[in-house]
């Protein structure tokens, strides 16, 4: 666009006084891409490129890309940046249609190989596009649908419909031996400049094949990040996946996913058994927290998954910690609802996570004998307190497979917690630091835990239907610990206030 301007040096010093007072407006631009359009076009509405890669290769900060509904057979690489002055970088589908970019006409690259690749770049937002069937059986290539990489700050992967990622390299059965694939993968590789300020929102990541990898997957050096309001389905390993000390990034002091929270995702129906890098072990996490540190999980429902939320670290000397678990309904899970610390000898620690107001039913479902609850090693510090147990067939509230790291440093304390078996209370198993208990008066006397918690139906409306709020008689209304805002949260799954007169409900529910 041109201005054109009178030639009086009185009117240009008028101008440039009014400049100086009221700074000019940020500019932007919005490019045009169709499927029947043409990169030597001007990218107008009227007259759209052909592919978003030369939309991505002329944006500068501030532009919108709108893509036409239709299929794109393309990779898309941005390497350009928005700013904090000018703003953000969109690519999205044209409101109203869709917009698919379609790998099925493509072959992976070597080494990683995103459909959509965003590398050292800001303010940048991806909203409303379908990325999918994408495949290899190659070992030496990575398919990912979204995968960001680097360093960079403020960028948005927003409602995008991720699916049919494919890796299906048959392997050697065993964890790690299978090849890789992702549906969103972040992966902080930049030791000096992390990942910041990041929004994974509103997004489906579905019907993958991902191997030895995950479905949406925060890696290394990312700190300051919102995983929230995703669904997450259908795929043969781990959900959402929040990792540290991989060497992604080389520092080790910053090598892992941090200060962030993990929310309202709804994450169902995955599973490794099947997977070739698995076998028929039942490996996969809902959510998991590998290496993470100061991460909230709260609000989000996992169901059908392995195992539901899991706190651990694979890697020796390294630690999770500081995790708040927190308001989640985890239900029908092939393993254990819960579990936390290094899964052998040889893995790291899971210290000072809190576990509280969450919702358990039924979990264990494959009878594994890892029960609704599972402590494995190196435990320190960690809290369980507030939640409904509600014990499936498989007969077990916990499995704890080691004792204290320290005699004076308790693995876990429990307390107001309501557990629950048709069967009974001396029908199930309890354990703690290595040892099993048959009941729940022998579990308490013996090691002085859930001193407050009862045994007792805790009334839910209809679990048949899935419905877990809390009946009006329910012995769980009104008698947790209340640990404050910070700790148990100011909402419960349904966005209700949390606490109401001083009381807090036990479970993922507050009862209005």
């Amino acid at each position: 666009m041109h201005r054109r301007y009178r030639k009086l040096a009185l009117f240009a010093f008028s101008l440039f006084a009014v400049s100086a007072l009221c700074p000019a407006a940020a500019r932007s631009a919005s490019w045009y891409v169709s499927a029947s359009g043409n990169d030597s076009n001007p990218g107008t509405k009227e007259k759209p490129f052909l592919t978003l890669q030369h939309a991505a290769d002329l944006v500068k900060p501030g532009d919108t890309v709108d893509v036409r509904g239709g299929k794109y057979c393309e990779r898309l690489a941005i390497a350009t940046s928005g700013s904090a002055a000018q703003g953000y970088i969109t690519f999205r589908s044209q409101p109203g249609e869709t917009a698919v970019l379609d790998g099925s006409c493509l072959t992976p690259e070597i080494g990683d190989s995103p459909m959509v690749a965003l590398r050292n770049v800001s303010y940048v937002k991806i909203e409303h596009l379908e990325i999918g069937n994408y495949r290899t059986a190659d070992p030496t290539r990575v398919p990912a649908g979204i995968r960001v990489y680097g360093h960079g700050s403020h960028i948005e992967i927003r409602d995008n419909n991720v699916h049919n990622i494919e890796q299906t390299y048959p392997g050697r059965e065993g964890p790690g031996r299978g090849a890789n694939g992702f549906g969103i993968a972040v992966y902080g590789t930049d030791a000096m400049t992390p990942i910041s300020d990041l929004i994974v929102d509103g997004n489906e990541v579905h019907n993958l094949q991902t191997g030895s990898s995950e479905s949406l997957v925060l890696n290394g050096n990312v700190k300051n990040f919102r995983v929230t309001r995703n669904r997450v389905h259908n795929n043969n390993n781990i959900g959402i996946d929040i990792i540290g000390f991989e060497h992604t990034a080389k520092d080790p002091s910053v090598d892992r996913a941090r200060d962030g929270l993990v929310a309202e995702n709804h994450v169902y129906d995955i599973t490794s058994r099947g997977n070739p890098a698995y076998g028929n072990d039942a490996n996969s996490d809902g959510i998991y927290v590998d290496g993470g540190t100061r991460v909230v999980i709260e609000r989000n429902i996992v169901d059908n998954v392995d195992f539901g939320i899991e706190l651990a670290s694979e890697h020796f000397h390294r630690d999770t910690s500081h995790i708040i678990a927190r308001n989640n309904l985890i239900y029908s899970c092939h393993t254990a609802g819960i579990s936390i610390g290094g899964y052998d000898e040889k893995r790291g620690s899971t210290h000072d996570t809190v576990i509280v107001n969450n919702t358990l039913y039924k979990n264990d479902a494959w009878h594994t004998g890892t029960g609704e609850i599972q402590m494995q090693f190196y435990l320190r510090n960690n809290i369980f307190k507030n939640n409904i147990v509600y014990i499936g067939d498989s007969n077990r509230v916990m499995r704890s497979r080691s004792g204290r790291m320290d005699p004076n440093t308790p693995t876990a304390t429990f307390d107001r917690n309501v557990y629950y078996s048709p069967a009974g209370a001396n029908a199930v198993q309890w354990s703690l630091d290595g040892k099993d208990y048959s009941s729940f008066q022998e579990y308490v006397k013996a090691t002085g835990e859930d001193r407050d918690s009862k045994f007792a139906d805790p009334k839910f409306v209809d679990p048949v239907a899935h419905n877990f709020h809390l009946q009006k008689n329910s012995p769980a209304l009104g008698s947790g610990v209340n640990l404050g805002k910070d700790i148990v949260g100011s909402e419960d799954l349904d966005g209700n206030p949390r606490c109401k007169n001083g009381k807090i409900d036990v479970g993922c529910y507050e009862t209005r």
